[in-house]
């Protein structure tokens, strides 16, 4: 693919274009979808200039006009969806995860919130004809919750026709349940899940502009990134910024890392998927009192919304609670040894 040139833009010499280039605006595209503040921040120039560059890069890279429907309609046909290997769940959400978007899951401890961006980081390796999109994954870890344990699990418990298929798209010899070959079965899919530990909210915010940059690094490698997961998103927001007198800085910052998640789906066909913590509403009298931290910012952002929920044993109830073009429903899922299975 060929770069960009950031000098031809006006008020853009070498200088800028270096600053620009290393703070990850290295394309039109991206100081296109970027705001006169972030550009003014990262390659120190005025607002004006910097509104000057935004809009000589929208013209340049051909977005911010209108579009007809049918154009759109042909950009969402390349959109990616991510199965979840249980059939029952794949059709409450129309064929499984989308690319490009933000898919947030909440509910309270040990509903598995986990297990699922676990097992989509398998998912997302598989092929296409299998439910998966040939890629890698981003997992950044906010609660220490990622096992490399739990990927071996999740890889034995996929069907042996899979195991088989993955054996040797990879070039490894051997066969499901060979163990020596399910070993280095399991490297290979380690080898594509890029995992950071976000230590506090300023990292994370931090590990969501490198992910952006991992994600062009590898746009033309053999294994792309496809899945960005945040578990959780909320768990450090909510833990520095305690009151209602910090409730608008909080919301204010999650709405910025919201924003740079969502463009890395959108600028890298990546689907994007953040698990959310649970508080209690005890002005509910009736119904379920949980309710998702983050507000209304949360809530707008993110495409669709699911609600996992204990039941006996390891059943868990998967409910869609909002989706721009899709039926709110419910459907059964198990969290067994071997991963997500059906019911």
């Amino acid at each position: 693919m060929a770069e960009d040139d950031l000098e031809s833009l006006p008020g853009v010499g070498p200088a800028t274009a270096d600053k620009l280039t290393d703070a990850g605006f290295d394309s039109f595209q991206s100081i296109a979808v970027a705001s006169p503040g972030e550009l003014s921040n990262s390659a120190d120039v005025g607002d004006s200039t910097a509104s000057d560059v935004i809009n000589a890069a929208r013209e340049a890279a051909d977005v911010g006009g209108f579009e007809t429907g049918a154009t759109v309609l042909e950009r969402r046909e390349r959109i990616g969806k991510l199965s979840w290997q249980i059939d029952e769940v794949d059709e409450l959400l129309g064929g499984g995860i989308e690319t490009q978007s933000i898919t947030e899951v909440y509910g309270e401890f040990g509903s598995g919130k986990s297990q699922v961006t676990h097992q989509m980081s398998v998912n997302v390796q598989l092929s296409k004809e299998n439910g998966g999109l040939d890629g890698g994954a981003i997992f950044i870890d906010t609660e220490d919750t990622f096992r490399p344990e739990r990927i071996d699990d999740m890889i034995r418990g996929l069907d042996d026709e899979i195991i088989a298929e993955e054996l040797e798209r990879r070039e490894i010899e051997g066969e499901p349940g060979d163990e020596e070959a399910m070993e280095q079965l399991l490297e290979s899919f380690l080898d594509n899940i890029h995992v950071a530990k976000a230590f506090n909210a300023n990292h994370q915010m931090l590990l969501a502009e490198k992910a952006l940059e991992l994600a062009k690094e590898h746009e033309e490698d053999d294994w792309p990134v496809r899945l960005l997961c945040v578990d959780s998103l909320t768990a450090h927001f909510r833990a520095e910024y305690v009151g209602r007198g910090e409730l608008a800085e909080r919301q204010q910052k999650l709405n910025k890392h919201l924003h740079e998640l969502d463009k890395v789906g959108n600028l890298h066909n990546v689907a994007v998927l953040v698990t959310n913590q649970v508080a209690s509403n005890p002005d509910s009298y009736f119904g379920d009192p949980t309710q998702p931290i983050g507000g209304n910012i949360l809530g707008h952002k993110s495409t669709f919304r699911m609600y996992l929920r204990k039941s006996k044993g390891d059943k868990r109830i998967v409910r869609l609670v909002d989706a721009p073009n899709l039926a709110d429903g419910e459907a059964v899922m198990r969290v067994q040894d071997g991963g997500l299975k059906p019911e």
